[in-house]
């Protein structure tokens, strides 16, 4: 999340995709009523974004910071409490309001509806949409395209969904993999900008798909993100909501991440496969995209290797979709499977690099280690 300068981030690593907050916060809320939460009972002043979940529109703060280059005091007050956000006396705040209505009525009159035009098609991280044409990027090297939505349709001889499935199956070792019933992984985590410094990681892994990640800080508190299998939370410090509840997209997201933890569970993770081919790092990869409820998820496995390089989740907003990318590395063998010692997750505010230092297999894990976490708090 950026806050003051830009570039510069809060403890924010595992909020995925949260960032600056229009429409100002308020006080942590009761957590017996976190499930019914909309934006306008949470955060003060709301009213281009009434109506979709917390975890949604901290997300569509993403899309704002990320289209227009912007951090969170450039449109908000910053008077050192989180209720100096609700206020309009930033001119930038109250034109963003029109920029969405105009959005929304643009895609609602030419395209039906479909969330077609949205921040980034004219801002692309600049605030100001460009005028003139630029005839450095007309004919220079053009940069590369990250993929919008859906992959494009394979060249024929492409290997079907299944064929490059089993494939990554028999790479990572599936007679092993298939008995691999969890584990608990320690490491270290290192985030974006001031957080760079590594801190100690854990993440805690349990079929089919359970998965906390703990990110330890003594001076604020920990970063903590459940999926318990059917609900998740993220609790973090320097937050307006204590502990964040996951909900629609966001929740499917995080049970795609949990499940595909486990390489055993590639086959039958996603629904409505697609195939496509393309480059990471000038490698050729074969990749798998199909659906985890309102998730978009794409798979790219080095065609040589057959290993997972990429995971792409992509979920919608009112203003755009959020991607989440992880790129895997150094994988090695645990226990006959081989899983990465090394991934990077790249989102909307920042980056995070996560090291793995062991990872011990086939463990008891409690199932308290998957209830929803307590507000993070130093210790």
């Amino acid at each position: 999340m950026r806050v003051g300068s830009k570039g510069a981030l809060v403890t924010a690593a595992v909020w995925l995709s949260s960032v600056a907050f229009i429409g100002g916060q308020a006080s942590p809320a009761p957590v017996q009523a976190q499930s019914q939460l909309r934006a306008e009972t949470v955060f003060k002043n709301i009213i281009g974004l009434r109506g979709i979940p917390v975890d949604e529109f901290m997300g569509t703060m993403g899309i704002f910071s990320a289209a227009t280059g912007l951090n969170c005091t450039d449109c908000h007050v910053d008077n050192g409490t989180w209720d100096g956000y609700a206020l309009d006396d930033n001119p930038r705040k109250q034109t963003a309001r029109r920029m969405v209505t105009m959005m929304a009525e643009i895609n609602t009159q030419y395209f039906g509806g479909r969330q077609v035009v949205t921040c980034f098609s004219c801002h692309r991280g600049s605030n100001r949409p460009t005028v003139t044409p630029s005839l450095t990027l007309l004919y220079g090297a053009p940069p590369p395209e990250d993929l919008d939505v859906l992959l494009p349709p394979a060249p024929p001889g492409t290997p079907t969904a299944a064929q490059i499935l089993d494939t990554y199956l028999q790479a990572v070792g599936s007679a092993a993999a298939a008995k691999l019933t969890s584990y608990v992984v320690r490491g270290t985590y290192s985030g974006y900008g001031p957080e760079g410094f590594p801190r100690p990681m854990e993440i805690y892994a349990k079929a089919p798909n359970q998965k906390t990640i703990v990110i330890r800080d003594k001076e604020a508190g920990d970063n903590v993100t459940v999926f318990n299998g059917t609900a998740g939370w993220i609790s973090a410090p320097f937050r307006p909501v204590a502990v964040m509840e996951l909900h629609g997209a966001e929740l499917d997201s995080a049970g795609a991440d949990a499940e595909l933890m486990f390489p055993a569970n590639v086959r039958n993770a996603l629904t409505s496969l697609r195939t496509g081919v393309d480059f990471i790092n000038e490698r050729s990869v074969l990749a798998v995209q199909g659906n985890k409820g309102n998730a978009l998820i794409t798979l790219y496995f080095d065609e040589e290797t057959g290993l997972l390089t990429r995971l792409v989740r992509s979920t919608p907003s009112p203003v755009g979709r959020l991607p989440v990318q992880l790129d895997y590395s150094d994988y090695r063998e645990v226990a006959g499977v081989t899983l990465p010692f090394k991934f990077t997750m790249t989102w909307l505010d920042g980056r995070s690099n996560f090291e793995l230092e062991a990872i011990q297999p086939n463990v008891a894990i409690p199932e308290s280690r998957f209830a929803r976490p307590a507000p993070a708090k130093p210790y």
